[in-house]
């Protein structure tokens, strides 16, 4: 009775985890680019992507959607009190720039004939990858 329970226990969980709609969303966006922001109350400001979380169709970006967050000191030398810090924000409502025209744009994917991918800008700009020292 008991091994039963514990299975449809563990179904459940297990359904919950995996729940529908929780898959990786597609984007061409990378860490490191600098994107124009398209809604909300930062609208027109620009920064630089610092995370993307696939799983949540989210993007996080320095010094965009900044919260404020109550904070306990873990240890004897952090400091308590009120801290600001970016939120995530959706996906959607950002937008890579073109590093030709400096306003935002869609991307594309080009496959070179050595079978290298590429991201292209609506002008046929190339848009290298960002370093990854940061």
């Amino acid at each position: 009775m008991r091994v039963l329970k514990q299975r449809a226990t563990e179904g459940r969980i297990r359904r919950a985890r995996h729940a529908h709609g929780s898959e990786r969303t597609k984007t061409r966006i990378m860490k490191g680019d600098t994107v124009k922001i398209l809604r909300g109350d930062d609208k027109g400001k620009e920064g630089k992507v610092l995370e993307i979380l696939p799983k949540e169709n989210r993007v996080l970006v320095e010094g965009i959607n900044i919260v404020k967050r109550h904070q306990r000191a873990k240890s004897a030398e952090q400091q308590s009190g009120i801290i600001e810090k970016p939120a995530p924000m959706a996906l959607s409502n950002v937008m890579l720039i073109d590093p030709k025209s400096g306003k935002a744009t869609r991307i594309r994917a080009r496959v070179d004939a050595d079978g290298t991918k590429e991201r292209i800008a609506k002008s046929g700009e190339s848009i290298a990858k960002p370093s990854r020292k940061a």
